[in-house]
């Protein structure tokens, strides 16, 4: 009985939170797939590796604002778009 008294309850999380976990998942399963796969393949040395991983974060960095930007101009003309 007493372990029944101090077990933690179990946080219940949204399905909102699965849906933009899994679509974190699959950008970056996307992401290492089809943009620094490719980009590390094409080299052989060390330090071309490393700088076409650096390229590809920038890229990656570039896709996130890009995504950013366009939610937020959503969320901002929500109203007009809703109408």
């Amino acid at each position: 009985m007493s372990d029944l008294m101090f077990a933690p309850p179990l946080a219940k999380i949204g399905s909102e939170y699965y849906l933009f976990g899994g679509a974190a998942v699959i950008t970056l399963v996307a992401f290492t797939g089809l943009i620094l796969m490719p980009a590390l393949g094409s080299f052989s040395r060390g330090w071309e590796k490393l700088a076409a991983g650096m390229l590809s974060l920038f890229v990656l960095a570039a896709l996130i604002l890009v995504g950013l930007v366009i939610g937020f101009i959503v969320f901002y003309n929500w109203d007009s778009i809703g109408a």
